[in-house]
């Protein structure tokens, strides 16, 4: 005999779900490129309804609630239907509710201390990222929004910090992969500016006559050498050597993945 103070059981109002895309990465396999239901409970905002199942918001430009475009901060009651889209780096969505402040045009990046390998190629590449492992995740959340950088990372905590506006998960754990997948997936192959950026402090490398920097120089270097680029960072002089062939291979290794389409 049941209990008459006992309220009768409810079912939790729930919204449809779909993500697109390379969002379906951070699905499971039951979950991805279908169409799923996930429970509610109150008004939350759409924001936390998809960073439940997983989804780090910088990942995201496009909501749509019943095919209204709509912003984070959007509440949601039960019996939505949710299609979430991936960033459009090279697509315009103006008209339309852009989640992100705005694009940043010129990219810039912190990278965090899982992907030191990553860094040295992109400064290869002429990219500019920062990195410091002395810093911890709500250090890197900070520098990101202060100094309007791109997250690179593959910590979804980090990601899901409310303070990251532009972010972005890596998913290949192979350095070369990283490089060529963080290229194409961001569209940057117009920013790529190979041997113009110092791979230890990030410094911008420019010519320097030899006279400027044959104080610095190994005595074969000196004799051997006549066109010479120094770091305005960190001073460290570099020259066209035998390591520069591989150096330029390893650019083209980086670019031809980089170009070779969507995996």
């Amino acid at each position: 005999m049941s209990n008459p103070r006992t309220p009768a059981n409810r079912t939790s109002p729930s919204v449809e779900l779909r993500f697109y895309e390379e969002l379906n990465d951070f699905l499971p396999a039951a979950q991805r490129k279908r169409t799923f239901t996930k429970p509610v409970f109150g008004t939350p905002s759409v924001k936390d309804v998809i960073e439940s199942c997983g989804i780090p918001h910088p990942e995201i430009d496009l909501i749509l609630v019943d095919g209204r475009s709509v912003g984070f901060g959007h509440r949601v009651a039960g019996g939505e239907r949710i299609a979430v889209y991936p960033v459009f780096e090279s697509l315009d969505i103006s008209p339309l509710v852009r989640l992100r402040e705005r694009p940043l045009r010129t990219p810039r990046f912190i990278v965090d201390v899982n992907l030191g390998r990553l860094v040295r190629l992109l400064r290869l590449l002429g990219l500019d990222c920062r990195y410091d492992p002395a810093l911890d995740d709500a250090d890197i959340a900070r520098a990101a929004a202060a100094e309007r950088r791109v997250v690179l990372t593959r910590d979804r905590g980090l990601l899901m910090r409310s303070v990251v506006t532009h972010g972005y998960y890596v998913r290949s754990q192979v350095p070369r992969e990283q490089a060529a997948e963080v290229i194409r997936r961001l569209d940057l192959a117009r920013f790529v500016r190979p041997l113009t950026r110092c791979t230890e402090c990030n410094g911008v490398i420019v010519p320097r006559p030899k006279p400027e920097v044959v104080h610095l120089l190994p005595h074969n270097t000196r004799t051997s050498y006549e066109e010479f680029f120094q770091c305005r960072q960190c001073g460290k002089v570099f020259w066209r050597g035998a390591h520069w062939a591989n150096l330029q291979e390893l650019v083209r290794s980086i670019t031809a993945m980089a170009g070779g389409g969507e995996r």
